[in-house]
C-alpha cells in the first residue's frame, strides 16, 4: 500500500495567529479559555474565542500582496480558514490532482438568522466552494462533516483517496466557530462546564467550546523536508446512541486495534496518546475503558481541550498538528486541569511539560463524537 506523508501544516487559534505562536503558548501553559460575555449566547459561558479584530489584522498582513475584488466579503469562519491556508498554499503547488478537503461540523450556520440569502450562503457546499475558488483549486472540494471526528477523519479520508489514486495530494482545512446554535445545543445536553474544563479529573463538570482553524498538506510523494507519515488509521461506529458515548468503548477500541493492525505494530510501539478528552463525565470514562482494553493504559496521555476548548470539526486536525510538533520537539504537553484520577480505570495523564530523553516516534490520536463515531490515527516520525 502506498505510503502517505504529512507535509506543511498551520493553525489559527485563540492563543496564536499561526502555528509558531500557538506552539509557544502551549509550551508556556497558556489557555485561551475565558468567561465570555457575548450577548447572543444568552448568558456568560467559558469558551475559547478568536478575537475577530486581531484575526482581521493578521489576515490583512497575509494578503497584503493579494489583489482582492473590492466587494470581497468573508465570514469569520472563512477568514479563519483562509488565514490557516495561506502559508500552505504558498509552500505547496496546487495542481489538477490536488484535492481540497473541508472539515467542519456547523460551518456558517450563524448566518441562517439573516434571511433566505444567508441560508443559502450558510450551506456547507457553498462554504467549501468559496474557499476552493479563493485559492484556485481545480477540483470540486470534498466536505467531511461527521460530528467531532471530522477533523481527524479528514486525514484518514485524504490518505485513502491518495492510496486509491483518486488524487496525488490533498490539502485539508478545518474550522468551526462558537455560535448561539452550538452553545444552545451543548447547553441542552447539560454538557457545558461552569469553569475551565478538567479532562479526566475527578471533579470535571463538562466541556468548554472553542473556535479555531487548521490546515495540513497530505501527499503520496515523499519530499526532503517531510518526516511524518500516517502509519495506520480506522473509523468504526459503535452505533450506541445519537449523542451518548458507548459505555464499553468498543467502537474506539476497535478503531485503535485496526489502526495498529494496518501499521503492523503492537500497543507497546505507541509513545503517547493525544485523546479526545472533552471533560464530560461519559466521554472520558468511555475513553479510559477503551484505552485499557487496547493495552495502552500505561502510555502517556493528554487532552488539549484545556488550551483550545472543544473546537468541534477542527479539534481532530489542530490536535493532530500539535501532536506532530510534540513528536518533532520530543515534548509531552500536560493535560491542563487534571489533578486527581476521575475515571474508573486509571490513565497515565501527563500533568507537566515533559522533555523526553529518547526521541518520540509514534503518536496515537483518537476522537469520538455524536452518533457513535470513533476514529484513530497513528502518526509516525522518520528519524534522520
Amino acid at each position: 500500500m502506498k505510503k502517505v506523508y504529512l507535509g506543511p501544516y498551520n493553525c489559527v487559534s485563540p492563543i496564536g495567529n499561526n502555528l509558531a505562536d500557538t506552539w509557544n503558548a502551549l509550551v508556556s501553559g497558556k489557555s485561551g479559555i475565558k468567561l465570555t460575555d457575548y450577548a447572543e449566547l444568552h448568558g456568560d459561558v467559558y469558551a475559547a474565542i478568536v478575537e475577530e479584530e486581531q484575526l482581521d489584522q493578521h489576515l490583512n498582513k497575509l494578503l497584503q500582496d493579494t489583489q482582492l475584488p473590492s466587494d470581497a466579503a468573508f465570514s469569520k469562519l472563512e477568514k479563519l480558514m483562509i488565514a490557516a491556508l495561506v502559508p500552505l498554499v504558498k509552500a505547496v503547488i496546487i495542481t489538477q490532482e490536488t484535492e481540497l478537503i473541508v472539515s467542519t461540523t456547523k460551518g456558517n450556520i450563524a448566518q441562517c438568522a439573516g434571511g433566505a440569502n444567508d441560508i443559502v450562503a450558510a450551506s456547507l457546499p457553498v462554504l467549501a466552494q468559496k474557499i476552493a475558488d479563493f485559492f484556485g483549486f481545480k477540483r470540486s472540494p470534498i466536505i467531511i462533516s461527521n460530528a467531532c471526528v471530522s477533523g481527524l477523519q479528514a486525514i484518514s479520508t485524504a490518505k485513502r483517496l491518495i492510496q486509491m489514486d483518486y488524487c496525488k495530494d490533498a490539502i485539508i482545512v478545518a474550522g468551526d466557530l462558537v455560535s448561539e446554535f452550538v452553545v444552545s445545543g451543548f447547553k441542552s445536553f447539560q454538557a457545558l462546564s461552569n469553569t475551565v474544563c478538567k479532562p479526566y479529573d475527578e471533579f470535571r463538570q463538562g466541556l468548554n467550546l472553542g473556535e479555531a482553524a487548521a490546515a495540513i498538506h497530505v501527499t503520496g510523494q515523499q519530499l526532503t523536508d517531510q518526516e511524518f507519515f500516517i502509519a495506520g488509521e480506522a473509523s468504526i461506529n459503535d452505533a450506541n446512541h445519537i449523542s451518548g458515548p458507548s459505555r464499553t468503548g468498543e467502537g474506539l477500541r476497535l478503531s485503535i486495534a485496526s489502526a495498529l493492525a494496518e501499521a503492523k505494530l503492537e500497543p507497546k510501539s505507541v509513545d503517547f496518546i493525544c485523546a479526545h478528552g472533552t471533560a464530560t463525565i461519559y466521554n472520558d470514562e468511555m475513553e479510559a475503558v477503551a484505552i485499557h482494553h487496547s493495552g495502552l493504559a500505561t502510555k502517556p496521555i493528554n487532552s488539549l481541550k484545556g488550551y483550545f476548548g472543544h473546537t468541534l470539526g477542527t479539534a481532530g486536525l489542530i490536535e493532530s498538528i500539535i501532536s506532530l510538533e510534540c513528536l518533532r520537539n520530543n515534548l509531552l504537553l500536560p493535560s491542563l486541569g487534571y489533578q486527581k484520577q476521575g475515571t474508573s480505570l486509571p490513565l497515565a495523564v501527563v500533568t507537566e511539560l515533559l522533555e523526553q530523553p529518547q526521541p518520540l516516534i509514534r503518536c496515537l490520536k483518537t476522537a469520538s463524537g455524536f452518533a457513535g463515531t470513533n476514529t484513530a490515527v497513528l502518526f509516525e516520525r522518520e528519524l534522520r
